[in-house]
Formats: C-alpha cells, structure tokens, sequence
C-alpha cells in the first residue's frame, strides 16, 4: 500500500518531530493490507467485541462499542466484512453517521491473547439484507467495504480475562431478559410501541402477590 494514502500531512508533521518517518513507511510495507488473510477472519470472528469508529458530515467524530457472542462480525470474502445492529438505545448514533459519512474506523482486540487489530473501510446499513435472517435479534446489518487492515503493536493492551458472555447477546433459540434502563419511569412513555408492553405486563408481574420484592 502507498504510504502517501496512509498518512496525511498531520501525521507526517508528527513523525517528522519524533523521526518515525522511516519506520512508519515500512510498517505500511510490511503490515498494512487490503484483503483479508485466513489468520485475520479467524482473528474478526473469534471476536466477541469490536470498537467502532464514525464520524458525521461535519467530520464531528463518535466511538461505540459493539459485542455479540463470537462470529457476530464475519468476514465474508477478502475485502468485505459484516455485522447486526442489535437493539440498544435507539440514538443510533454510528450507524445514523454511516448515513452521511460511510468511512469507519474497526478495532478488534483479544484482550486474552492481547493481540489487536484495525480495520478501515466503507460502511452500508440495510435493513432488507439477507444476512439478517441468519442473525438473531438483528435490525439492520452493516457491511463494510474493507480499504486498509493492520495489526497493532499490542504492548499497551492490558491482559484480561473473559468471565462470561453478556445475557443480553442475542442467538438461536433465546430470548433475552429486557434491559432494567428500558422500565425506568423516565423512560417509560418515550419507548417505541412494540416495547411498550414487554415492560408494562413486566412491571405487572412485579406488583403483583409474590413478585419481588422492591
């Protein structure tokens, strides 16, 4: 990959003070690619968690974390990837920007193994995707059109050990519990309608004889 559409004159302007020209040049020799090897999509799709980086027309810059249970992002062929959109707070605020500005920011890191990576690209939301039928609990599913994938240097990622999987991750079969946030009275009459009596016939449940106690 040209070094020259890695880095833009910030960057250099950095390197230059710190004299790291030379070896951020051969990082992108050496690191730096656009299609996926067999060793990254085992990497992406052992993953439980990907951070994601967007940034709205204005250049406005926004970050979230997304997890689901390993495999949720796959890598469909060398230079596309995929993952759901699972219900959360409804502010959609990285996918709203993929609206407006399709470039994001992947970063996928193993904090077991402390082993990262980074990926860039072109995203797409589509809520008829095909994918979606093979996704429990999607809404939308995002694709992203990969343009540079590379390794970090993984010194810095502190080792930590995964205990258990979120109750709230989707998959076959299973139904998960609602979130407490979502039957907060503050919240309560803002919530779309198909959400509405989950937590009313819920909010039943605990007033009613032997229901827990508050």
């Amino acid at each position: 990959m040209d070094s020259d559409a890695m880095y833009h004159e910030g960057m250099r302007r950095l390197q230059d003070v710190r004299d790291t020209r030379a070896i951020a040049d051969r990082l992108v020799q050496v690191t730096v690619h656009a299609a996926f090897t067999p060793e990254d999509r085992s990497f992406i799709e052992a993953c439980s968690m990907v951070f994601v980086a967007s940034a709205d027309a204005q250049g406005r810059p926004d970050c979230s974390y997304k997890g689901g249970l390993p495999g949720f992002v796959r890598v469909l062929d060398e230079r596309t990837l995929a993952l759901p959109d699972y219900d959360g707070n409804g502010m959609y605020r990285s996918w709203g920007n993929v609206l407006l500005n399709p470039q994001v920011g992947l970063l996928f890191i193993d904090f077991e193994k402390q082993k990262r990576i980074r990926v860039s690209g072109r995203a797409q939301i589509a809520e008829d995707d095909p994918l979606r039928s093979e996704y429990a609990g999607s809404v939308f599913i995002i694709r992203v059109a990969v343009e540079k994938i590379f390794p970090n240097c993984p010194r810095y990622i502190h080792k930590m050990q995964m205990v258990e999987a979120s109750v709230y991750a989707p998959r076959d079969g299973y139904t998960p519990p609602v979130p407490a946030w979502k039957s907060f009275e503050v919240f309560r009459d803002a919530l779309p309608a198909r959400d509405r009596p989950e937590y009313a016939s819920s909010a039943a449940s605990d007033e009613a004889p032997g229901g827990p106690e508050r």
